[in-house]
């Protein structure tokens, strides 16, 4: 039932004709941030963050809790004031020495982990919020609200709808708004799983249609990788890298960054001319690495399990196995004591004390390990 509802959105989406007004959504220029840093009393909260988001596209700013991302962006919003920075959204400076915009001059839209629909104005009163009066209004709203995947629902009230609808709403009233950039707020977070990843896709469609500037604010990897153009990597308040979503999973600037984005399994190394020895044999460094002793960064699914008869192979042993529906993660351990994951699809329910051989396919992630006390 959710895969119908879900084409019948995209076919409506497929369908619909020109949107309400032009949209010129940093069509001038996108969001460009310089020297952003903050302090709470002592806790340094943002140190030196800079980043740009061209126009029409979706930035992700990804970091753990507490890494920063929710202050930088109620700065962004003028919620928040800066220590030292500059904003500049679509040539216009909002903060900066002697600059200060308020919030409500910035043309600046906020989608919320809870879209804060006001409960008690109907679906059409929401998205209507702050449009001039007038037969415009209503044709406004109705064009948005077709726009989002919910024509014909502007009497409903906000708490006869679903979660993800009321999220689609709270878009809709942002986008009628005509804002230079949309600040989206870890949105998916208070959704089911299954809801959250058929909602992400619609607005991140909206948005793309809608040509809005958009930075999206999570610490779901997923969500990030799969909705956004630009990624910034945000750990300990500093930019740990930006780049496009393939290029921090296969290219992660430090270990701390390969890390937090996907998974990985630390091995010891050694770098030598460009490659790498360690348990896994003698293979080459994917990035540039020092000579010398190394961290290696092992995504599972760059193993794969054969039976033990395999020559040429990886001997280890399988420790356990846990299955995750569309894939199985098998743990095993190497000879050098050290413990591997192998992703392997579907269902792989190897027993525990099986002797296995694995392989290793592609170079290897490979950074600088830490001098003792570091």
């Amino acid at each position: 039932m959710r895969s119908v509802v879900i084409e019948q959105f995209s076919a409506r989406a497929r369908g619909r004709g020109a949107l309400p007004h032009p949209v010129v959504a940093g069509a001038d220029g996108g969001l460009v941030v310089q020297g952003l840093s903050k302090s709470f009393g002592r806790q340094r909260v943002l140190t030196d963050v800079a980043l740009t988001v061209p126009p029409r596209s979706i930035t992700a700013v990804l970091g753990p809790s507490g890494c920063g991302k929710t202050t930088m962006l109620r700065i962004l919003a003028g919620f928040e004031t800066a220590d030292a920075g500059v904003v500049r959204l679509a040539g216009r400076e909002l903060l900066g020495p002697g600059a200060w915009v308020p919030p409500q001059q910035r043309r600046i839209g906020l989608l919320p982990q809870e879209g804060a629909l006001f409960p008690h104005l109907t679906v059409g009163g929401n998205v209507g919020f702050g449009l001039p009066a007038g037969r415009d209004r209503a044709a406004a709203v109705a064009r948005w609200l077709e726009l989002v995947g919910l024509p014909g629902t502007e009497s409903r009230r906000p708490e006869e709808l679903s979660g993800g609808m009321q999220q689609r709403v709270a878009l809709a009233r942002a986008l009628a708004a005509d804002p230079a950039l949309i600040l989206l707020d870890e949105p998916f977070s208070s959704l089911d799983a299954a809801l959250r990843a058929s909602v992400r896709e619609e607005i991140a469609w909206v948005l793309r249609d809608a040509g809005t500037t958009a930075v999206l604010v999570t610490h779901d990897q997923g969500e990030a990788l799969s909705l956004a153009d630009t990624v910034v990597l945000l750990l300990d308040g500093r930019v740990a890298q930006i780049g496009p979503p393939a290029q921090l999973y296969h290219r992660p600037a430090t270990l701390a960054a390969a890390a937090f984005v996907g998974e990985i399994v630390e091995l010891a190394g050694t770098a030598r001319a460009g490659r790498i020895d360690s348990a896994l044999g003698h293979r080459p460094a994917r990035l540039p690495v020092p000579d010398g002793p190394v961290v290696v960064a092992l995504r599972p699914e760059q193993v794969t399990l054969h039976d033990a008869a395999t020559e040429g192979g990886i001997r280890a042993q399988v420790i356990e196995h846990r299955y995750f529906g569309p894939d199985t993660v098998i743990r095993a351990r190497l000879a050098s004591g050290e413990v591997v994951a192998v992703r392997s699809p579907g269902y792989q329910p190897v027993a525990a004390g099986t002797a296995v051989e694995l392989a290793v396919r592609g170079d290897l992630l490979a950074y600088p390990a830490p001098r003792a006390g570091e």
